[in-house]
């Protein structure tokens, strides 16, 4: 599940720039105006994080922090305070209420990441964790799984690889699996999934491996059809 960052500021600004540095995270971004909507939208969503301002109309960051910090249901949700003053007691009074960190204006989108990863977890967004196993050679775009998998990349793969393969224009897939050792059942489903999800995206795809591993893998009746080699450069080169 993505994080929920609700970012309540007055200016529109500033709330872009909250939600551009959340970008390359998987989290959702809620908006609002003042403490009064801010308030409404942490009964609604419960967010995972509150990035909020001071100085706004209707009611304040201070007025809305307060009511965070007095309710036993919102307490806990981490707050990140935006502050246009760096003074010692503005910063105290703050800190005092319970903010788990400020950033003085004006503040980069870095800074603000920075801040909030000292508060809690970010994951990178599921297509860009899955890029990490995909590189390009020419027209062909090699997917090289690591040497433990597991469900979570099946799953990365299940939701990711037709994106991937979208965007880069290849026609050409290669499974590099010469990390690999052991022809386990994840590893076929791993292969099946990625022929799928190839063919519905209308791309050649060709499995690499080990010698060893390609013999296990011969011996497996339900891949048998699948363009099998014992290198990287010979599956290359087949295409």
């Amino acid at each position: 599940m993505p994080l929920k960052v609700l970012t309540v500021d007055d200016s529109r600004t500033i709330r872009i720039i909250v939600k551009k540095a959340f970008k390359p995270f998987d989290a959702v971004i809620i908006e609002a105006e003042n403490g009064v909507e801010g308030l409404a939208k942490v009964e609604k969503d419960k967010p995972d994080l509150i990035v909020l301002d001071i100085t706004m109309p209707v009611m304040t960051g201070i007025e809305m922090l307060a009511r965070l910090k007095n309710d036993p249901a919102t307490k806990n949700i981490p707050v990140i305070m935006l502050t246009a003053e760096s003074g010692k007691d503005n910063v105290m009074q703050i800190i005092q209420m319970g903010v788990s960190n400020y950033i003085v204006k004006p503040f980069k989108g870095e800074q603000l990441i920075e801040r909030a990863k000292s508060i809690i977890t970010l994951e990178p967004k599921q297509e860009d964790a899955f890029k990490q196993y995909l590189t390009a050679d020419g027209d062909i775009l090699i997917f090289t799984p690591p040497e433990k998998l597991n469900r979570a990349l099946i799953t990365e793969t299940e939701t990711s690889l037709g994106e991937q393969l979208k965007k880069s224009g290849s026609k050409k897939l290669v499974v590099n699996l010469n990390a690999v050792s052991e022809a386990t059942v994840l590893l076929i489903k791993l292969i099946l999934n990625v022929v799928q999800i190839s063919r519905t995206n209308k791309a050649d795809v060709k499995v690499a491996s080990s010698p060893e591993l390609l013999k296990g893998l011969k011996k497996v009746k339900e891949i048998k059809g699948i363009d099998l080699h014992d290198s990287l450069e010979t599956a290359k080169a087949a295409f």
